[in-house]
């Protein structure tokens, strides 16, 4: 058997420099504009104040938050099959929540003076403030946990206890984020109680699609590089489970458009119609990034071949940003508090600055990965019946 990380070697020092450097770019254009303009380097306004940087800090936080829950299924709940994916899977989450972070530090513009005033004004009335207080939560559960695995500690009663608290952090953090956008009455293309349900399924969603891609790339897409074990975990428990999370996602956003679509209140109406149908653009993420995805991986043949698992990915990937970008720049489009008695949707073109940010983002998250990939043992899993024992010994003691 073979197994031959490619990060470690030539090509992904070649990945981690250049990553690393368009990073700095991206965030030194960034920095310059926004000390020279500050926010106005953003093409939003007092109408619309989120834009795409927002859009892509969700995406990062949500993609984190799926890839715990994904880790979580055999850390936490024992399905020992998808042990191979866990250690990647809460680094990725980790480098996922820093690019995040780093993303809407960048937004809110003082980069540095939030580290001491968030915390020190103590809004704990605000849902934003306990955004904050459990996505850090969460990251340090990811690092303890992590700092278990490295140790060889899978399974210990204080691993499994770190597991547990992980997972909540990661529920708690989501479902917090979700309810910012679903407690906004005056938000109607938002407002809803079960928007932490749909950011819990697109969650995991995001997360599959990112451990899929990222462990086919540590082995140069070759499946038959890869360990034994994590062979046999693609061709039959993982890509099952993607598919069911995929059609769990296709459901929820259709019965949301079909919801929004014929809905009594035209300010929600109006957004599936003419801005979200009306756009090309989410018409060719909602087909070609979920629904046509979705439909291949219903196919038992289609879905164990790993070069379509990583088109499968690659398209769901594209397809949740597309997602994310028109969620949140579909809830403002309708004028705040004027409604559908003003005509015409506020337009809005993402600048280069906030291109900058989101370039920033990813460049981050593929330098962390390949420094993982090439310091650490990311395919790392217990051994087999390793549970059972040490299961046994902790009840002996």
């Amino acid at each position: 058997m073979t197994n031959t990380n490619i990060m470690k070697g030539p090509l992904g020092l070649v990945l981690l420099i250049a990553s690393a450097i368009v990073t700095i770019a991206a965030f030194g254009y960034a920095m310059m504009d926004l000390n020279a303009v500050g926010h106005r380097s953003f093409n939003t306004s007092s109408q619309l104040p989120w834009g795409q940087p927002i859009a892509t800090y969700l995406y990062f936080a949500l993609a984190s938050s799926g890839l715990g829950m994904v880790a979580a299924l055999p850390l936490v709940f024992g399905f020992e099959k998808l042990y191979p994916l866990a250690k990647r899977s809460i680094f990725l989450a980790f480098a996922i929540l820093i690019a995040g972070m780093a993303v809407l530090a960048m937004e809110l513009g003082h980069v540095f003076r939030m580290l001491w005033v968030m915390p020190m004004n103590m809004q704990i009335q605000s849902a934003m403030f306990w955004m904050g207080v459990f996505y850090i939560a969460d990251l340090l559960f990811l690092l303890w946990k992590f700092q278990k695995m490295e140790g060889k500690e899978w399974d210990s009663k204080t691993s499994k206890q770190i597991g547990i608290a992980s997972f909540i952090a990661v529920l708690l953090a989501s479902g917090n984020l979700a309810l910012i956008f679903g407690m906004m009455s005056m938000r109607p293309f938002w407002y809803g109680g079960l928007m932490p349900i749909y950011f819990y399924l697109t969650a995991v969603t995001s997360g599959l699609a990112a451990v899929v891609f990222f462990t086919y790339l540590a082995y140069g897409f070759n499946r038959s590089a890869m360990p034994e074990r994590m062979q046999r975990m693609f061709e039959a428990p993982l890509p099952r489970l993607f598919a069911a999370v995929l059609g769990g996602t296709v459901v929820f956003i259709a019965a949301r458009a079909i919801t929004g679509l014929y809905t009594y209140n035209p300010e929600v109406s109006i957004v599936w119609r003419d801005f979200l149908f009306a756009s090309p653009v989410y018409q060719a993420s909602l087909w070609l990034g979920i629904v046509v995805p979705f439909a291949v991986m219903l196919v038992a043949a289609l879905r164990r071949n790993p070069a379509v698992q990583v088109l499968v990915s690659m398209a769901v990937f594209a397809g949740l940003f597309a997602e994310r970008y028109f969620f949140v720049v579909g809830g403002q489009v309708v004028p705040l508090f004027r409604g559908t008695w003003e005509w015409g949707l506020i337009q809005y073109t993402p600048s280069l600055t906030e291109w900058a940010l989101t370039i920033m983002g990813s460049a981050m998250l593929f330098a962390l990965y390949a420094a993982g990939e090439r310091f650490l043992d990311l395919s790392a899993t217990p051994q087999p019946g390793a549970a059972t024992v040490d299961v046994a010994a902790e009840a002996t003691a």
